[in-house]
């Protein structure tokens, strides 16, 4: 791995202009507090070839006398810090060696708690390295107590560098020693007494006199140390006058440890990082995952680590095959300077370009029609050359509905003045992330700058330490993980109990689809209560779905707190879980009751599950007396009307106060509800309109897309549907408007009349899709394959795999509707007149 500090975007904090920290701000005086040495470092150490020559900043190296003292004076401070840090360092490997003689002692005897082979490979090259550093210390010492601005002491660096080989001999060891160390703490009790509570002892000026460390803490050290060294050597370097008898045998020092350190940087335990905080603890990986940021005005997928004090957003780089692969830093924020921006503050930030639905439901039909090729190749043996040029199409795809679907805003700020948004898909991932921020910020942090050593030291270990290694996208998955399930959830989420104190209460419900999570249906408000009763019933589409959040929030009717950004969401989170849909035990046909506990607060919610080819079924209803499952022509004569009643009525609430809603058709009506209403219709009751107008508006826009599932036939019938699939497939426009128009015309009047109907409404809410974000192309989404999808005799040649929701079939539905959607407006009267020569045999 070279070590190369200038990463070509690096774009820490915007600090492009070099900014000097006011006197005595640095936490620990050996650490380099400035950024701005890293782009002229790794210019001058590629051109030089021989890794990195640093050379310090001008004012130091050639200025006047009174900077040249004054770096001096820094070159003390950095070494009385080092010195410090040092005799730790020694007292650490003391107390590592402590156990080994009285070890060494009873292995010889008829009862040893360790045998000499265990105790060797424990303790492989302690005692060397303690003696190295013993004396290094011991000729530093001195030197820094009675100290002289001519002292020179560059030797005794070169001389510990040169001795690094040690080291490497440690760190090739150093996994063996963990393993054994672990398997003994097992099988041997004394030992594990031992190894869990070693003394080490305070520093001389210090009130502690011993603490207690594990051993497996104290293994690590050595290759902390490395670490540690390399970057004093960098800043004793930042602040040594150019013409010091030091200056090239720290440079030389410098060289020897950097090869080193980007040689072991490969081999260091994975399960640990290779960095310490400027506290001088250990930094652990909390929490890391793929997020799209937005930045430039463009898309950007990134991998976002949260360490214990700093997130750290990079990007992979693209590498050579069969070379490691690295991450490249583009930001990091230390959490004592990061705060999330309220609504308010957040108003300056860019907006959010959302992308059209009905941009991204297309590609998840050409996904889908993806995943079917590559089924029928596995199926027939084809070509491996051909699956793959398949599987590379479906990842690029993939990808770009990950990159670009997220619409919630997750605003990172930087005290210091810079500004990054993320965009997120579910609102449960962006709770996840600020609480784990915040929690971590309950700590006593302190604010830093990371000198360019410890960023890339740091972005190195994030390679070795993530936990999420593949994009989430189902061409990563192997072929035996489960593809999810396809078809209906049912959900009742029946009640939550645990709250505090009294508030307005709703839940949502989020199933993941394409590898990212969506919000597919919410419960009503329920004001005022610490119990809510909802008892609503949902039905979920499910497109290979492995997973079903429920988030309860507290409505917010704060005016002053809402935000001018459509996508953000100002409610505040109560609690959300999550749970597993087991394919086995949804997969029945009853009910099954749950409970989801989050932070004190559960929720009671029941479940059942209906596959995709079960939920296709068109059942003629057995009593012709309602207007469910019933012949549109029955209807329309029984009602003397040309379009049925239920239609005209649900069309005209929608318009009335639907027209405006987010989501309208798309998101799901309470399901109790819409069987509320569909018995009301049945029976043909005098309270339908002050129902309608008590009623959920997504209730009303799911009757009338139950009512158009639930006919015998579908609106554009059976007959002709073999017919429209091949006139959407027609290249020529002239060729398709004769076809798609003579179609329209071969329907019956009952059928036709009530089709124009239907589209001149919903192009009108089309019209309204800046504020109700349903376009033309999402519309047709959902209502294609209502209109058009054979009924249960016919539609047995067209079923393909369950799994293959967005088959050619539902792409073709979707497209006839959409053509006709389109179009300029047609009248029924228009269409009977123009009859062109036209035969519906195609």
């Amino acid at each position: 791995a070279d070590f190369n500090y200038g990463a070509d975007e690096y774009d820490a904090e915007g600090n492009e202009e070099p900014k000097a920290l006011p006197e005595g701000s640095e936490t620990m005086p050996y650490i380099d507090e400035s950024p701005t040495m890293s782009p002229q470092l790794s210019a001058r150490g590629q051109e030089s070839g021989d890794g990195v020559s640093p050379t310090p900043t001008d004012s130091l190296g050639t200025g006047g006398e009174r900077d040249a003292g004054k770096g001096l004076e820094m070159r003390k401070l950095v070494l009385s810090g080092f010195l410090a840090s040092e005799e730790i360092y020694i007292n650490q490997l003391e107390a590592l060696l402590l156990p080994m003689k009285p070890l060494k002692a009873t292995a010889t005897t008829s009862q040893p708690v360790l045998t000499l082979q265990q105790i060797e490979t424990i303790f492989y090259k302690i005692q060397d390295i303690y003696e190295i550093h013993k004396e290094f210390y011991d000729s530093l010492c001195p030197k820094v107590q009675q100290w002289d601005s001519n002292v020179t002491m560059g030797h005794l660096f070169q001389k510990l560098a040169s001795q690094l080989g040690v080291y490497k001999a440690f760190v090739d060891n150093y996994k063996i020693a963990l393993e054994t160390a672990e398997k003994c703490s097992q099988s041997n009790y004394q030992f594990q007494k031992i190894s869990e509570e070693l003394k080490v002892k305070g520093p001389k000026d210090s009130k502690e006199s011993h603490t207690s460390v594990t051993m497996e803490a104290l293994l690590y050290k050595p290759i902390d140390r490395v670490t540690r060294s390399t970057l004093v050597l960098h800043d004793l370097l930042k602040h040594t006058p150019a013409d010091h008898p030091d200056y090239p045998l720290l440079q030389d020092a410098l060289r020897i440890s950097q090869n080193f350190l980007s040689s072991i940087n490969e081999d260091i335990d994975p399960r640990r990082t290779a960095v310490t905080t400027p506290k001088g603890e250990t930094r652990q990986l909390v929490k890391d995952g793929f997020l799209v940021e937005l930045s430039e005005g463009s898309r950007k997928l990134r991998h976002v680590f949260l360490f214990t004090d700093v997130l750290l957003c990079a990007k992979l780089k693209k590498t050579a095959v069969g070379k490691h692969q690295q991450y490249d830093c583009k930001w990091y924020v230390p959490l004592a300077d990061l705060v999330f921006p309220s609504p308010e503050e957040s108003e300056h930030c860019p907006q959010v370009h959302v992308i059209p639905d009905h941009e991204l439901e297309d590609m998840k039909m050409k996904i889908s029609a993806i995943k079917s090729e590559v089924q029928k190749e596995k199926a027939n043996k084809g070509q491996s050359r051909a699956i793959e040029r398949l599987k590379k199409k479906m990842f690029e795809n993939e990808f770009w509905l990950l990159l670009n679907s997220p619409a919630i805003p997750f605003r990172i700020h930087n005290r210091n003045g810079k500004s990054y948004l993320f965009l997120l898909s579910s609102d449960y991932e962006r709770s996840e992330w600020r609480e784990a921020i915040q929690r971590l910020q309950k700590k006593d942090l302190q604010a830093f700058v990371l000198s360019s050593v410890e960023l890339q030291v740091l972005t190195g270990s994030c390679f070795k330490l993530r936990t999420v290694h593949n994009i989430p996208v189902t061409s990563n998955k192997d072929d035996d993980e489960s593809p999810g399930l396809y078809g209906f959830l049912h959900v009742i989420v029946h009640s939550a109990k645990g709250f505090k104190q009294s508030a307005n209460l709703y839940c949502t419900l989020e199933v993941d689809s394409f590898g990212y999570f969506v919000s597919k249906a919410k419960t009503r408000v329920f004001r005022d209560t610490t119990e809510p009763q909802w008892n609503e019933e949902f039905e979920i589409e499910l497109e290979g779905s492995q997973s079903l959040r429920i988030l309860c929030y507290e409505k917010c009717y704060d005016k002053t707190k809402l935000n001018k950004d459509n996508n953000e969401i100002v409610d505040k989170i109560m609690g959300k879980g999550q749970i597993q849909l087991d394919p086995q035990a949804v997969q029945t046909k009853n009910w099954h009751m749950d409970v989801i506990e989050m932070n004190g607060i559960k929720v009671e919610f029941s479940m059942k599950f209906t596959s995709r080819d079960m939920s296709l079924k068109r059942t003629p209803s057995k009593k012709q007396t309602g207007v469910f499952g019933v012949k549109i022509s029955v209807v329309t004569k029984r009602e003397r009307s040309k379009v049925p009643y239920i239609v005209r009525q649900c069309v005209e609430e929608v318009e009335k106060r639907g027209i405006e809603e987010v989501g309208i058709y798309r998101i799901s009506g309470v399901a109790t509800d819409i069987q509320a209403l569909k018995a009301v219709f049945d029976a043909n009751n005098k309270d339908i309109l002050v129902m309608l107008s008590d009623m959920d508006i997504n209730a009303i826009a799911g009757t009338l897309k139950l009512y158009f599932r639930e006919l015998p036939e579908p609106l554009l019938t059976d007959r002709l549907y073999p017919a429209f699939m091949e006139g959407i497939a027609l290249s020529d426009p002239a060729a398709k408007e004769n076809c798609m128009m003579h179609l329209l015309r071969s329907l019956p009047d009952p059928n036709l009349i009530t089709f124009l109907f239907l589209l001149e409404h919903l192009k009108r809410v089309a019209e309204k899709e800046p504020i109700n974000k349903m376009s033309l192309h999402n519309l047709a989404t959902v209502f294609g394959p209502t209109l058009l999808r054979p009924s249960e005799g016919e539609s047995k040649a067209h079923l393909t795999l369950a799994s293959d929701i967005w088959s050619h079939d539902v792409m073709a539905q979707v497209q006839v509707l959409l053509y006709y959607l389109q179009h300029p407006p047609i009248s029924f009267s228009e269409l009977k007149r123009n009859t062109l020569y036209f035969s519906t045999d195609v």
